[in-house]
C-alpha cells in the first residue's frame, strides 16, 4: 500500500510516499481502507521527532491521527463493525495510508450527509472540545468565552456549547467576525483591551473559558473567569500548572465522535474543510497547517475521491 511517512524527523520535505506491506487486522481489530485523513499540528510534531507515549518506534514513520474510510476487514471476535460499513476513527499514527487497521472500539458510524473530506478531519477536529466543554461543564445558562474561536477546534466548541445550552462569546480576528455570528457566538477582537469588551458584552461574568489561542488570552480569562478549574488551555500547557488552569485530560472515545456525528446529520453542527490535499503532497497539507491561519480543517485525499 500507499503511505506518506518519514526515514528521518525533519521539516515537511522529508515526508514522502512510500510502498509498505499492507496491515493485516487482527482479533478485535478493524482493517479500514482509508479514503480521507485529517492534518494537525499533533501530525506536525510527529513529523519533527516527537514519539506520543506507548506507540512503537522506527521507520518510516507514518503520521496521521485521524481518517475516515470503508471497513475493510473485521477480526476475529468483532461483530459491531462488518467489511463495507463506512466509518470514521481516531488512532496514534499510521493514517496517512492506504489501509489502517485499529481497534473496532475506536470506529464510529459515518453519517451518509456527511461528505469525505468532512469526515476525514472529523474526529480530532470534535473530540477536543467535546472533553473539554464535558470537564467544563458547561451548560445551560453558562456563559462561555472561546478564543481562536473560528479555528477547526473553536468552531466546534462554539457550537457543541450552543447545543449544550450556553452562551458564547468568541475571540477572532475581525474577518471571522460575521462567520462566528452564523454558528451562534457573539465575535470580539484581539487585542489591547479585550477583557473590556468581554465584560462589556457579559456584564453578569464569564462562566468558562476555553483558551485556544495562549499568551494575554489566557492572562485575559484568569481576570474574567472565577472558578480556574472551569478554564482550560489548549495550546499554552507550560503555564497550566502555575496558573492553576487546566489542560485537555486524554478521554477519547468512539462515542464522543458518534455523539457530534448526530448532531452534524441533524443539521446541528458543522465542520468547515478550508484544504485538501492528496496523499503525495502532504508536505504542502503540512506547510498549510503550520501557518496557524486559514478556517477550518485541512485533509488529504487518500483514495481520491474527498468530495
Amino acid at each position: 500500500m500507499r503511505v506518506s511517512g518519514f526515514h528521518e524527523p525533519g521539516g515537511p520535505d522529508v515526508l514522502r510516499t512510500i510502498e509498505v506491506p499492507a496491515p493485516e487486522a487482527g482479533p478485535g481489530e478493524v482493517r479500514v481502507r482509508v479514503r480521507t485523513a485529517g492534518v494537525q499540528p499533533y501530525d506536525l510534531a510527529i513529523r519533527e521527532g516527537w514519539s506520543p507515549p506507548g506507540t512503537p518506534e522506527g521507520f518510516p514513520r507514518v503520521p496521521g491521527n485521524e481518517f475516515a474510510g470503508v471497513a475493510d476487514q473485521a477480526g476475529a471476535g468483532v461483530t459491531e463493525v462488518k467489511a463495507g460499513d463506512e466509518v470514521i476513527g481516531n488512532c496514534r499514527l499510521n493514517a496517512y495510508a492506504e489501509y489502517v487497521v485499529v481497534p473496532a472500539g475506536v470506529l464510529a458510524a459515518k453519517p451518509a450527509s456527511m461528505p469525505w473530506d468532512v469526515a476525514g478531519g472529523f474526529p480530532a477536529a470534535v473530540m477536543t472540545p467535546h472533553i473539554a466543554l464535558e470537564e467544563m461543564r458547561v451548560g445551560p445558562g453558562d456563559t462561555l468565552l472561546v478564543h481562536a474561536a473560528a479555528g477547526a477546534v473553536g468552531t466546534v466548541a462554539v457550537q457543541l456549547a450552543r447545543i449544550a445550552g450556553a452562551t458564547v462569546i468568541g475571540t477572532a480576528s475581525e474577518g471571522n467576525h460575521d462567520y462566528l455570528r452564523s454558528i451562534g457566538a457573539t465575535p470580539v477582537a484581539y487585542g489591547d483591551g479585550l477583557e473590556e469588551r468581554v465584560r462589556a458584552l457579559a456584564p453578569d461574568g464569564v462562566d468558562a473559558a476555553l483558551d485556544g489561542a495562549g499568551g494575554h488570552a489566557l492572562d485575559v480569562s484568569i481576570d474574567l473567569v472565577q472558578d480556574r478549574n472551569r478554564i482550560i488551555t489548549l495550546v499554552d500547557h507550560g503555564r497550566a500548572a502555575e496558573l492553576g488552569v487546566r489542560t485537555t485530560p486524554d478521554k477519547r472515545s468512539a462515542a464522543r465522535i458518534a455523539e457530534a456525528a448526530r448532531f452534524y446529520d441533524e443539521g446541528r453542527l458543522r465542520v468547515h474543510v478550508r484544504g485538501v490535499f492528496p496523499l503525495d503532497r502532504a508536505a504542502d497539507a503540512h506547510r498549510e497547517v503550520a501557518t496557524g491561519h486559514g478556517r477550518g480543517k485541512v485533509v488529504l485525499d487518500v483514495g481520491g475521491d474527498a468530495a
